[in-house]
């Protein structure tokens, strides 16, 4: 697995072999590249398949909330 990672003042590259296993990614066409939430990446990492995580609703500032709309 190779990540590129820009850390705010420049790239770092990352590069990592299993011994044995594999890491579960996302499909993609070949050579395409990937943008991956910090939270899939650990949970690739740890062997964790993404299809089998399920995500449950968080409260998002930025997101409108549809009953306070009603309310007003």
């Amino acid at each position: 697995m190779k990540l590129l990672l820009w850390e705010g003042d420049g790239f770092s590259l990352y590069y990592k072999r299993l011994e044995r296993g594999t890491y579960e990614v996302p499909s993609t066409g070949e050579g395409v590249s990937v943008t991956l939430r910090r939270e899939e990446l650990m949970l690739i990492l740890q062997g964790i398949s993404l299809r089998s995580v399920q995500r449950r609703k968080r409260y998002n500032v930025g997101e409108k909330n549809s009953s306070t709309k009603q309310a007003a």
